[in-house]
């Protein structure tokens, strides 16, 4: 009943937090939602076709067969009062539109990072901070190697200081955990010292 009293011995509801997975075509933004997800990720991928060789850039990632479409959706548990729901978004340029959208309410960021193609995350980077969203950068370890440290990484990114720089392999479970609990930390920092995003 509306403006009822919660019940004596309620448990409370967690808070829920919106985060974004972003970065360029082929980072591997899919397969981090898939791999921390608690939940049957929702995907909506469909295959690269031969209409698209000549707009996406397959340079370095000539593997990959399909593409996210619209967005990637999962959800994390972190502790008993904080669920945290995923939104991956679409790498290539032609679906960024989506991305002002899928922004709203959100409070903080991943933006991957695939060191063979450092300019493909650049967009990502450029649009998290003329928003004033916190992001961290995880840097994605394809085939489970990262030949650069992570401050070698934030230069060539020309990163400032206060934004997280962390390897990390999108397959592993334990490793995205350990970005997003890296992301919440930095939130809460920016909350506490009053420089939160803008709304």
């Amino acid at each position: 009943m509306a403006g009822s009293e919660p019940t004596a011995g309620a448990v409370a509801a967690p808070d829920t937090v919106k985060i974004l997975i972003a970065g360029g075509f082929g980072v591997g933004k899919t397969t981090m939602v898939g791999s921390v997800s608690e939940i049957a990720p929702l995907r909506t991928e469909e295959p690269l076709t031969v209409a698209g060789l000549e707009i996406d850039d397959l340079k370095g990632i000539e593997e990959k067969r399909s593409t996210t479409v619209a967005l990637d959706f999962g959800r994390i548990t972190i502790g008993d009062d904080l669920v945290l729901y995923l939104f991956g978004t679409p790498g290539q340029q032609r679906f960024w539109f989506m991305w002002n959208d899928l922004a709203v309410g959100a409070l903080g960021a991943v933006v991957l990072v695939d060191v063979r193609r450092p300019e493909s995350s650049f967009a990502a980077i450029d649009f998290f901070e003329s928003r004033r969203i916190p992001f961290v950068v995880a840097v994605n370890g394809f085939h489970g190697e990262h030949p650069y440290p992570a401050e070698e990484i934030r230069a060539s990114l020309a990163l400032p200081e206060g934004v997280p720089v962390l390897l990390c392999d999108a397959r592993e479970r334990e490793s995205c955990r350990d970005v997003l609990i890296a992301l919440i930390d930095r939130v809460i920092a920016d909350v506490t010292l009053g420089s939160g995003p803008a709304r």
